[in-house]
């Protein structure tokens, strides 16, 4: 058995920062999920409905790996990148660093890893990988998964090679420090308006607050668009609370950032971006009860419920943006 030691897991919510998380500890940089996922200006919105799809899906996170492409770039650190059509080569490039003492990072599909709780397919999905032997490797996920897990070898192979939105070719990835690294306290501001400029000059309609407010146009349609409403509308639901994102869309992961940030930097515009962020987070988990209680009851005034609160998101997202970007 192969074990990198040292390797931890913790109460982490995202799988991309719990990833993260691992391999700059491992490197002697320890910063909390929040900032993670600040630094790496991880906060997004999309309203996505394309043909084919059985159901729309809110997503409020940018696409997979762009946090940890942002991240590392902004703190100087160096991202290597490995991607292969090849099993064999996946597996090496998988194994390699963990042979030389360091975890290793992996996007795959949790669809085929045998812990994981839910079985749906999710091409973007990211562990640690910091161990194994002839059967089985040693994973790090996030603590709703289980943190500290296992799965076989086989399963592992195959949730790499999948196929289908948001896969990569059997990606693994490493990072270093630099021998004296910025200091990573001076990139918090421009990180902040790096993400409020992104969520405000989105290119098209279904993204950033604009998408927010295309979502209030849409989910009160929500009933008749669905195959299963008893089935569709709470798993939806579930997916905005519950699914890696933290809670609230990943909206209280954003506000705690801005409060770590604030704490640091002493600026009004981040007390006030924190504040609006917290409503934010706050209406964006009753707008996730609405929709489940309109899949369990039927009831299309849930919905319009939702689609009112929605405007006031597309405002209050947009407004504290506004004051994040004048930073």
């Amino acid at each position: 058995m192969t074990i990198v030691k040292g390797v931890e897991a913790r109460d982490t919510h995202h799988c991309e920062t719990t990833a993260l998380g691992v391999l700059l500890r491992h490197e002697g940089l320890d910063l909390s999920e929040p900032m993670l996922f600040g630094l790496g200006s991880g906060l997004s919105f999309v309203y996505w409905d394309a043909k084919g799809m059985e159901f729309p899906f809110l997503g409020g996170r940018v696409r997979p790996f762009e946090l940890t492409r942002n991240l590392t770039a902004r703190l100087g650190l160096t991202l290597e990148v490995r991607e292969t059509a090849s099993p064999r080569r996946a597996w090496e490039n998988a194994a390699a660093p963990v042979d030389s003492g360091r975890p290793v990072g992996l996007q795959l599909d949790c669809h085929h890893l045998e812990y994981f709780r839910s079985k749906v397919h999710f091409g973007g999905h990211v562990v640690a990988m910091y161990g194994y032997d002839e059967h089985d490797v040693h994973l790090v996920d996030t603590w709703r998964q289980g943190g500290a897990v296992r799965t076989s070898r086989a399963s592992l192979a195959l949730a790499r090679a999948e196929r289908g939105p948001m896969t990569a070719r059997n990606r693994s990835f490493t990072i270093a420090l630099p021998e004296r690294p910025p200091r990573w306290q001076d990139q918090v501001v421009p990180a902040v308006r790096d993400c409020a400029a992104a969520f405000l000059s989105a290119p098209i309609a279904n993204l950033g607050h604009r998408g927010i407010g295309k979502a209030a146009e849409r989910v009160p349609g929500w009933l008749l668009r669905a195959g299963d409403p008893r089935r569709d509308l709470p798993q939806a639901a579930v997916l905005m609370e519950e699914a890696g994102t933290g809670g609230s869309l990943f909206r209280a992961l954003y506000r705690d950032f801005l409060g770590e940030c604030a704490e640091l930097v002493g600026d009004a515009g981040l007390r006030t971006g924190q504040r609006l962020y917290a409503e934010a987070a706050t209406l964006w988990t009753d707008v996730a009860a609405l929709i489940a209680k309109a899949g369990e009851s039927g009831d299309a005034g849930h919905l319009e419920q939702a689609g009112v609160i929605l405007r006031d998101l597309s405002r209050i997202e947009g407004d504290a943006m506004e004051v994040l970007r004048r930073l």
